[in-house]
């Protein structure tokens, strides 16, 4: 009949509008993670330059790992880091640029977010000490997840 063939299209068209949409809105949300790990990979490639930018920088000291180092300019414009915070000397002869820590990977922490990343760090570490104290597990666990 008809009726059935007009109905039968009909079907058809709905089902290739949902697929479409359906796949539309999957491609969005990968667009949107494309996004986002595009300005991870740009934020890593930043923070890489910044660090090796820092470990070229002049000091007349062993750095150590878990220290802060304190950056200053000197009019010929070599730039130094000193232990010294800009406190600490009281009047310094040089232009302060900024403090940094160093990290245990060698990565530089600018000074005003050192908290936040030593509070990263301490969990980070919480997290390994429990994973390692987890006893080992050969098939995939779901458990709590089915729930």
């Amino acid at each position: 009949e008809p009726a059935d063939l007009v109905a039968l299209a009909q079907q058809v068209q709905q089902a290739d509008d949902f697929i479409r949409a359906n796949a539309c809105n999957k491609l969005t949300v990968i667009a949107e993670q494309i996004r986002y790990l595009q300005e991870q990979a740009r934020k890593v490639l930043d923070e890489a330059n910044r660090d090796a930018d820092l470990h070229r920088v002049a000091c007349n000291l062993v750095k150590k790992p878990g220290n802060i180092y304190y950056m200053y300019r000197r009019e010929s414009g070599q730039r130094y880091f000193s232990i010294l915070s800009p406190q600490e000397w009281g009047t310094s002869p040089h232009e302060f640029l900024g403090a940094y820590k160093l990290q245990h990977d060698l990565s530089w922490t600018p000074f005003e977010h050192i908290e936040r990343r030593d509070a990263e760090i301490n969990i980070l570490d919480k997290l390994l000490s429990r994973q390692a104290a987890l006893p080992p597990c050969t098939e995939p666990n779901f458990q709590g997840l089915t729930k």
